[in-house]
């Protein structure tokens, strides 16, 4: 026993693996490792001295922030940020390329004719994609040397371009190309500082060699989500941006609106959903639980032409007529009715488990929507949403 206390004393064990089993921690190590910190520790307070004076006269600490604001930091005030940072002080440069200088790029806005407009194409949610052209056309950070941009947007319209039969797919994935080829300052950082707006569900597969050419690119776009059925998902969560889908300016615009809401307790409906079935299931089901509960919940047959074809101005009074709008996936995770809602002040009740909200790290959602598992479409959800008192609901809206 006491030999084996002796041995235990005396023997160190290290790890068998070959590479490791001569690097023994002597006390010249120790030293030199001391040694380094101490270095190490000097040479960055005398770099913070020296490069004091040359720091941002708009920002040199928190406690300045704080004796400024008394103690109160508000996220948007422009004094007391960098220069670099948010505010009057940001001296971001966007360059936005012109129709005229790159061959291609009117296909991509017009169509092969060019009788696409734009005021075609910022109706419908598909809209905003000429709407962040036109607001960075004349945005203050908007340049005009390439030279000094730190962004650089490529407007186009190809959704709705697709949709008015002005271009083909193959001709959309042909016309990207031969204007990307076009761009040395696309190829000189390979993509990194060009932003492209993708309005719908499809996202950057609208381009079909996105995978190739925009895989480093930044893309706004309304959809985040993974789990559609592509073999590849076309949204990076490090460097894409989930946008808002586009609301008809009748609703957005200062000034009188289509429809005003009315209070709460004046609403026919305790729940609406308006939307096509798209032989979707979790859609079919709120069609189905609408003829059980009429009275709860509308889903008025939407017809898009003909004599019956609901206007905008009758769509949002359908959607102001209930305490709550749901919002079910369709053919991909977001839907458009949930934006829609707010403008109303109809509670949104999201039915999409996969579903990304814009800014979702930022915004808590929890406040002003209701999330449910589409797994449990059914009176239940009712019994919920009627369970809500009203003043947590005007509290909501």
């Amino acid at each position: 026993m006491a030999s084996m206390n002796t041995a235990n004393k005396s023997t160190r064990f290290f790890p068998s693996h070959p590479h490791h089993s001569a690097t023994f921690c002597t006390r010249i190590h120790q030293i030199a490792a001391l040694a380094l910190v101490v270095a190490t520790f000097f040479l960055t307070r005398l770099f913070d001295h020296s490069l004091g004076p040359c720091s941002s006269p708009h920002f040199n600490s928190f406690a300045d922030v704080n004796r400024q604001y008394d103690g109160v930091l508000r996220f948007g005030d422009s004094v007391g940020w960098p220069d670099r940072g948010y505010g009057t002080h940001l001296n971001l440069k966007i360059y936005v390329y012109d129709e005229n200088e790159i061959e291609g790029l009117k296909l991509l806005l017009y169509g092969r004719e060019g009788k696409i407009s734009p005021e075609a194409c910022i109706k419908g949610q598909w809209g905003t994609q000429v709407k962040i052209h036109r607001l960075l056309l004349q945005s203050r950070y908007r340049t005009r040397k390439k030279e000094e941009a730190d962004l650089f947007f490529v407007p186009t319209s190809v959704k709705c371009v697709r949709m008015m039969g002005g271009l083909s797919d193959k001709e959309i994935n042909q016309t990207y190309v031969k204007v990307l080829g076009q761009m040395p300052y696309f190829r000189l950082s390979g993509g990194r500082n060009h932003i492209f707006v993708f309005p719908s569900g499809a996202g950057a597969h609208l381009f079909k060699s996105w995978a190739t050419y925009l895989n480093r690119s930044i893309i706004l776009t309304p959809e985040g989500d993974h789990t559609d059925k592509r073999d590849t998902s076309a949204f990076n969560t490090w460097k894409d941006i989930i946008i808002p889908g586009n609301v008809d300016d009748g609703m957005t615009a200062n000034g009188a609106r289509l429809v005003d809401p009315f209070p709460i307790s004046k609403r026919k409906y305790l729940a609406n959903f308006l939307g096509r079935a798209q032989g979707k299931v979790g859609r079919l089901q709120l069609i189905e639980l609408a003829k059980q509960f009429p009275d709860k919940l509308e889903s008025p047959e939407l017809k898009l032409s003909g004599p019956d074809k609901l206007g905008r101005a009758e769509y949002f009074k359908h959607l102001q007529n209930a305490k709550f709008c749901l919002s079910p996936r369709g053919e991909s995770s977001w839907t458009l009715r949930f934006y829609e809602s707010f403008f109303v002040e109809c509670v949104p009740v999201i039915l999409s488990d996969q579903v990304e909200l814009p800014f979702q790290s930022i915004v808590d959602y929890r406040q002003i929507s209701i999330k449910w598992p589409s797994t449990r479409i059914g009176p239940e959800l009712l019994d919920y949403l009627e369970s809500i008192p009203v003043q947590i609901m005007i509290l909501r809206t």
